[in-house]
């Protein structure tokens, strides 16, 4: 690896690409020149020539009439500028989104004229009013007879805080109750949810993403490496609270019986079995698609269709190529690569029936999702549920190939090495191109997160400091040599914000990791809560005091990276990761580091007269959560794998199929798996959740 140059590193600069970092250790790391060229390949740029490619990144905005996007903050003026032949006419308008029209005024702000192309350009400057409207509006400006639009959004300032309050977090697919087939689904969560806030007192659950996987076996365990996060996974549903399956012919019934009564007894093992549960439920699925529908369902579904348009249509085109080629784009016929192409439309056509049963899919789980919040909310609930959005998507899944170039390529989202992840991370996920986001007026992300708000109380962004900067892994390269290429976060987060209001959704972003603080500042400002994990809380090599918490948060004691808190005290992720080859020292090393912060914290909950000495383990788990209630934090959160005294680890970052990510079921201090069922009479969560209560 080699130090750039100087234009290298400004033609870097120029296209919000870090030359360097700082590194976990407060070491500054210099990005290598192989890496800078290839992100910067993957940005359409060449670095054969960097002065030339400089040259054409500061030209490029002069040879627009409009910025591609505009970003403005509800009740603020701001300024936008305009560019045209020197010395002609400049008009500029805002076409509203309910459809009015307002003219702009210039204001008298003088900027040289530029040479581009061989022409000279000048800028004209206007001013955006306070007191539009919040919204998705058009800038139309016009010189003569030259016209453009381009995008403005005006998003409200500052979000509401929710008030105090506390919930349950879990893995859904490991919720499983005597009546789901073999997977926890939608109408597990209904019950979950209302059990939580009748039963326990909470105001919110917060789950795992439910973004659409593949749609045939193998199945990707994780839910955070989905094929679509715009759309959400059909394994989910429960079969029985399909409407027509009540009108099932009696030898389709008995089959749908027969499939429910082996999936389930499959379910009794350590694993979750999402092949197995996914065949079941297809097949009983495709039985249910042929019953026919009333009048007013059909009109239902119409209507659902309407509404989610294009990107539906190409979702499910994806999907039934998928069964036919794979589940992987990137390896079908170069013809079918192209969701606009003959050959795609030829498809969709032949295979007409096929899409629309993935686009009722979908359908269904807008049905199930939305009875599973209006439940919540109903039942007592303040928030609902609250929705978890992974940071990206599967590279040869439905959104990477339906919105093509919006995804960069050759290079993977990943993170630099941190004292849990010593040598990196690649999640293999391909990034947003900033670039692109911009030019559709962030159009994508608008979408994705209307679609998952569309019914929840809230969403959790993970790694929501990808929202300002992410880091770009180049293909072939180790996870530790990737950069950090930079984002526009003022519109990223004004179209997160836009979206909440309109849903009257709260937001809470995971800032865990190597964090800039003005991006937690600028994320306070903006009323998206951050995340604070009770073993990462400290100062000064010392516990951080309760009142020197965020109140900003949401506060928990683990996380689902970690293990439940009655494994993470046995130290089972550091055994873990030692015998999975992921520790830069030795074994004996981290445990020694490991107890020492665990004492920490115990030394802690004594001095706070929260813990006796020789206390069990399930009185330090409640005394840890105790601590949390002391904390200004606006929301705290529980575990379910703590509130029933799991110690199994869901997930062990860095790994595939090392560990069973992602396919543990929910189980007791025994290790056997749980059903919903024994939640509800724990009397091990009745205690935990008192102490939460306060």
């Amino acid at each position: 690896m080699t130090a750039p140059d100087q234009p290298l590193l400004d033609l870097a600069r120029a296209h919000g690409v870090s030359t360097s970092f700082t590194d976990w250790k407060g070491v500054t790391q210099t990005v290598s020149t192989e890496t800078l060229t290839a992100v910067l390949a993957a940005l359409d740029v060449d670095a054969a020539d960097p002065a030339a490619a400089l040259q054409d990144a500061w030209d490029a905005p002069w040879r627009r009439m409009l910025p591609a996007t505009t970003m403005a903050v509800g009740g603020e003026e701001r300024l936008v500028w305009m560019h045209v032949p020197d010395g002609a006419p400049a008009h500029l308008a805002v076409r509203l989104e309910d459809g009015g029209e307002r003219d702009l005024q210039q204001v008298d702000h003088w900027v040289a004229p530029r040479e581009v192309d061989g022409a000279l350009v000048g800028e004209a400057t206007f001013r955006v009013p306070a007191d539009l409207p919040l919204g998705y509006h058009r800038l139309v400006g016009a010189s003569d007879d030259l016209h453009e639009e381009a995008a403005l959004i005006v998003a409200p300032a500052r979000l509401p805080a929710p008030p105090r309050g506390w919930g349950v977090a879990t893995q859904l697919y490991s919720v499983r109750s005597e009546r789901s087939w073999g997977v926890g689904d939608l109408t597990d969560l209904t019950d979950l949810a209302v059990f939580a806030t009748t039963g326990l007192g909470a105001d919110f659950v917060l789950i795992n993403p439910l973004h659409a996987a593949e749609p045939l076996p193998p199945l990707e365990p994780s839910p955070y490496l989905p094929s679509s996060r715009r759309f959400f996974h059909p394994l989910y549903l429960r079969i029985e609270a399909v409407p027509e399956a009540v009108d099932l012919p009696t030898r389709a019934r008995a089959r749908v019986a027969l499939l429910a009564k082996r999936v389930r007894e499959r379910a009794s093992g350590d694993r979750i079995d999402r092949d197995a549960a996914w065949g079941a439920k297809r097949e009983a699925l495709r039985l249910l698609f042929a019953v026919p529908r009333s009048a007013g369902r059909e009109l239902a579904l119409a209507a659902y269709r309407a509404r989610e348009g294009d990107a539906l249509t190409a979702f499910a085109t994806w999907s039934v190529l998928a069964e036919h080629h794979g589940n992987d784009a990137r390896a079908w016929p170069a013809e079918l690569r192209d969701p606009a192409s003959h050959a795609v439309a030829a498809f969709a056509a032949e295979h007409a029936d096929d899409v629309a049963f993935t686009e009722w899919l979908q359908w269904l789980l807008d049905e199930q999702l939305a009875h599973a919040q209006h439940s919540a909310v109903d039942a007592g609930m303040a928030i609902g549920v609250v929705h978890d959005l992974a940071v990206g998507v599967h590279p040869g899944g439905a959104d990477a190939w339906r919105l093509g170039d919006a995804y960069a390529r050759g290079v993977s989202v990943g993170a630099p090495p941190d004292p849990f992840n010593q040598l990196g991370q690649n999640w293999t996920q391909p990034p947003w191109r900033p670039d692109a986001l911009e030019r559709s007026g962030y159009a994508p992300f608008r979408d994705l997160i209307g679609a998952v708000l569309r019914h929840a109380g809230g969403v959790r962004v993970d790694h929501v400091i990808g929202l300002f900067r992410l880091w770009w892994v180049p293909e072939g390269q180790e996870a530790d040599r990737g950069a950090y290429v930079h984002y526009d976060h003022e519109a990223l987060i004004g179209v997160l914000a836009l979206e909440a209001h309109r849903a009257g959704a709260v937001v809470v972003g995971e800032d865990l990791g190597v964090v800039d603080p003005s991006a937690r500042d600028h994320l306070a400002s903006r009323g998206v809560l951050g995340t604070s994990i009770l073993w990462f809380e400290t100062a000064d090599g010392g516990a951080l005091p309760a009142e020197r918490w965020r109140e900003t948060c949401l506060a928990s004691v683990t996380t689902h990276d970690l293990p439940p808190t009655a494994g993470y005290l046995e130290q089972t992720h550091v055994r873990l990761r030692a015998d999975l080859g992921l520790l830069s020292r030795p074994v004996e090393e981290e445990l020694a580091a490991d107890r020492a912060e665990q004492r920490v914290w115990l030394d802690e909950l004594r001095r706070r007269g929260l813990l006796a000495d020789g206390a069990d383990e399930e009185e330090t788990v409640l005394a840890l959560h105790r601590y949390l209630t002391l904390t200004p934090a606006r929301l705290t959160l529980a575990a379910l794998v703590d509130l029933v005294g799991d110690r199994r680890t869901q997930n062990q970052p860095g790994t595939v199929d090392e560990h069973p990510n992602w396919r543990v079921p929910l189980s007791g201090p025994d290790g056997a798996p749980m059903t919903l069922e024994q939640v509800f009479t724990s009397a091990r969560a009745a205690r935990l959740a008192a102490v939460l209560r306060g």
